[in-house]
């Protein structure tokens, strides 16, 4: 970034405001992560409770998944739309709404006679999910000094994965106890509670309506459509595609996968997610401090999803003794962690001036896309009895991420130097 952030303050002041401009930023950064880390949360509000609601509606592997399908279709149009939302009216008024639709979908939910209701409380939900990466990267690009956005991306994503690692725990631990609906009525609860802490914080996360370099009738006219003619932003969005491809076969169908190949206990297998998400979280920690030079992302993603991959192949080619398969997914997620700054980065690079909500929900929109359709993929793979199967397509799907980051990163460079030209 360069010239004045959102709030007035020019970049030279806010690097140089000492203590004050240091908490300012921790406190965006923390807030912003600690909603993220509920966006993340609800991507996994009915996964864990697969088990029950198998039983309690009589559904399949598929149809389970379609839920899943339901959520991250709505939540990808509503994403690819939201940035333009954000762009316009601010960041914050559109996180008070999002939380508020979770709070609705989570009580739906928890009431839902029907399977056809299961499905519509899961579009609510992804209604609720659509507009957190544009809302969370226009905050943080604008809100924290630049020097300490790999770190602020590295915290966001960790909280994400954080996010993911206590949804199955604390949803199937509910569910264990108190039953599948007692488990939803909590997750309404934490919910609103991330609402109440977005609301007494509302003043440090504002941002005012970003405006194209140029000003004036760009803002309304031509340019406001004009990012879309840009490569590098369809083919980060080609990269968050593929990447939710491979993230939605490990947060669905992976651990029952492994469960089959390697015989593992339920007990263990409810471990596994949980095990992968703490060590993506590490491996962010990590891979803020590898994406400070945004020059070398596509390097980053390069090693970090080609270990992924490998190892994903290894759960196939190897015979893992149970015990150690828990140990595997947390290696798969240390690895797969240290890359998800740069993805970021490269985000970033490929987001021309006054368009950084419109190309975050642009890009991000293929999270949602892999993650509608993964689910789906990755259930009649199940059904059709071959668990190796979801894992050979895991391992292909973190493969490809490494071309398309080095042909998403080319691009960028290709407009950067046009620009600078």
């Amino acid at each position: 970034m360069s010239g004045s952030n959102r709030d007035g303050t020019t970049e030279a002041h806010v690097e140089a405001g000492g203590s004050a401009s240091d908490h300012r930023d921790r406190r965006v950064i923390g807030v912003v992560s600690f909603a993220h880390g509920l966006s993340h949360f609800t991507h996994l509000l009915l996964a864990p409770l697969f088990p029950w609601l198998k039983d309690a509606f009589s559904l399949s592997y598929a149809e389970l998944g379609l839920l899943m399908t339901v959520f991250f279709v709505v939540s990808g149009i509503g994403q690819f739309l939201a940035g333009f939302v954000v762009d316009r009216v601010g960041p914050v008024p559109v996180l008070l709404g999002a939380l508020s639709c979770f709070v609705l979908a989570c009580l739906l939910l928890a009431a839902a006679p029907s399977y056809a209701v299961l499905c519509l409380g899961a579009a609510l939900a992804g209604i609720g999910n659509a507009p957190f990466h544009p809302i969370d990267f226009s905050i943080l690009n604008s809100r924290v000094a630049t020097p300490k956005l790999g770190h602020a991306y590295a915290i966001h994503g960790l909280s994400g994965s954080i996010g993911w690692a206590v949804a199955p725990v604390y949803l199937a631990g509910i569910a264990g106890i108190a039953g599948w609906r007692s488990a939803l009525f909590a997750a309404a609860g934490l919910c609103a509670l991330v609402s109440v802490v977005v609301f007494l914080n509302r003043r440090h996360l504002s941002v005012g309506r970003a405006e194209p370099a140029g000003g004036g009738a760009g803002a309304d006219g031509g340019r406001l459509f004009g990012f879309l003619g840009l490569p590098a932003v369809w083919l980060s969005f080609l990269f968050f595609t593929v990447y939710a491809l491979a993230m939605g076969g490990v947060q669905s169908f992976a651990p029952t996968a492994a469960g089959a190949l390697h015989s593992i206990p339920l007990s263990t297998v409810a471990l596994c997610l949980t095990s992968y998400m703490l060590a993506s979280a590490l491996g962010m920690i990590g891979g803020g401090f590898l994406a400070k030079d945004p020059a070398r992302a596509e390097r980053v993603i390069a090693a970090g999803f080609g270990g992924a991959g490998l190892v994903a192949l290894s759960m196939v080619l190897v015979s893992w003794p149970a015990w150690f398969v828990p140990v595997v997914f947390a290696v798969m997620g240390l690895a797969a962690g240290s890359a998800s700054p740069a993805r970021d980065q490269l985000v970033r690079r490929a987001s021309p001036p006054g368009a950084t909500g419109r190309v975050y929900g642009v890009v991000y929109s293929g999270l949602d896309v892999g993650m509608a359709f993964g689910p789906v993929l990755f259930g009649f793979l199940m059904d059709s009895g071959r668990p190796a199967a979801v894992w050979v397509a895991i391992a292909v799907f973190q493969m490809l991420l490494i071309a398309s980051a080095f042909f998403a990163g080319a691009r960028s460079r290709a407009r950067l130097v046009s620009a600078g030209a």
